[in-house]
């Protein structure tokens, strides 16, 4: 199925409505009754569209992966298709840990690392285009890419906005204390939590401040984005809710645990795991928990960050366990692994892609969970894969990442 981006979408919109009309127009005076069946028809082509635009909206472009988990929804699914036998294309050497999940954009892809620099290379074949270094390490935080400007937080609590051309210092932006959120960018501002216990709304033309809404905790989540508001799941175990436009909170709820993953959201729901070692399902129009999942043998926490299709929930647990949930919050199925699963999995073309702490990177059936591949890159891979044209992008704890297609 072609799946259209969304100024695209827009545009079908526009030109669907305006075909319709144009018709309806022609005929109106001569066919009464075939016009009023054509205007009947306008509601339902226009909600057919706005069908696709709402999904295609839930899924990151085939081309792109321009921020963590690929989309504002945080969903983790991405529309490229991807070859159906693996092997790796190329590697890159950053000279330390990369805990940094990559974005790619326009085949380019760009990457930070704790040797303190963020990195632009070539999807092709791992070709360095610029380096912009920093004084601090940069830990999980991962970049976002929007307009020609990449935004990325480090170890020392900055936020950075760098030309994506030419590796450019553009603003900096100081936190009160390490930033391990990756930055998501919405219209004219970039949002990001800081150990300081503060979600930041930070202009994206001079780096000024817009607002901070104080929590009470370290804010490591990143914040996942529906209809105006931002959502993150808190160190201090609460669930929120917080209007983009001025910072003030819509709503609240207690997780019952400190959480370090992120919301991902689908429809008209949030999917994120604990460290009381659940998964739990929060309706965002009751603002409820649904349910709340947890394996009945391994009670331990869940660290990595949701990957949410129309039917299955694919996260990773410190249990070395990925497990594939179904709507209902049922276990569909588990794989095994050696180690810690802290990558947050990737979904595409059916398939999960995720790292272990046991070194290798998996490909698993996304109904089944039945392994398909494997590739033992040695070090630990706590990052999570980015999909981009065809190719998977993963960052490995030894310094290394690589690139498959």
């Amino acid at each position: 199925m072609c799946i259209l981006s969304i100024s695209s979408l827009c545009s079908l919109c526009v030109l669907c409505a305006s075909v319709v009309r144009k018709n309806l127009n022609h005929h109106r005076d001569t066919e009464n009754t075939d016009f009023v069946q054509r205007k009947r028809l306008i509601p339902a082509i226009l909600f057919l569209v706005m069908i696709v635009f709402k999904v295609g909206a839930q899924e990151a472009p085939a081309d792109n992966w321009s921020q963590f988990r690929g989309n504002h929804q945080l969903t983790g699914v991405s529309n490229s298709q991807v070859p159906a036998n693996l092997k790796l294309l190329w590697t890159f050497e950053a000279g330390d840990s990369i805990e940094s999940s990559a974005a790619i954009v326009g085949g380019t892809v760009f990457v930070g690392s704790q040797k303190g620099e963020l990195v632009a290379l070539s999807l092709d074949n791992g070709a360095v285009y610029w380096r912009y270094k920093i004084d601090d390490p940069i830990g999980e935080s991962s970049p976002a890419y929007s307009n020609g400007v990449i935004y990325i937080g480090d170890l020392n609590g900055w936020l950075h906005a760098v030309n994506s051309k030419d590796g450019k210092k553009i603003w900096a932006f100081k936190t009160g204390s390490e930033i391990k959120s990756s930055p998501v960018v919405v219209g004219d501002y970039v949002l990001i939590g800081s150990y300081d216990e503060n979600l930041y709304c930070v202009s994206t033309r001079n780096g000024s401040l817009a607002w901070k809404f104080r929590t009470n905790g370290p804010v490591h989540s990143t914040p996942s984005i529906s209809d105006g508001v931002a959502f993150i799941a808190g160190c201090d175990e609460l669930f929120r809710g917080i209007r983009i436009s001025d910072g003030k909170e819509m709503f609240s709820l207690s997780s019952e645990a400190y959480t370090g993953a992120s919301p991902a959201l689908r429809g008209n729901a949030a999917y994120y795991g604990t460290f009381n070692n659940e998964v739990l399902m929060v309706d965002l129009l009751q603002h409820k928990v649904v349910w709340r999942y947890q394996h009945p043998q391994r009670q331990f926490p869940f660290y990595s960050s949701a990957a949410v299709t129309a039917n299955r929930i694919v996260v990773g647990g410190r249990d070395k366990l990925v497990h594939g949930l179904d709507q209902n919050g049922k276990a569909a199925w588990t794989f095994t692994t050696r180690a810690r699963v802290e990558s947050s999995p990737a979904i595409a073309d059916g398939r999960v892609f995720v790292g272990s702490n046991d070194g290798r990177f998996y490909v698993l059936n996304l109904m089944t969970g039945a392994k398909e591949w494997e590739f033992n890159a040695g070090g630990p891979l706590s990052a999570s894969p980015a999909v981009g044209k065809g190719r998977i992008v993963i960052g490995s704890q030894d310094g290394r990442l690589y690139c498959f297609g």
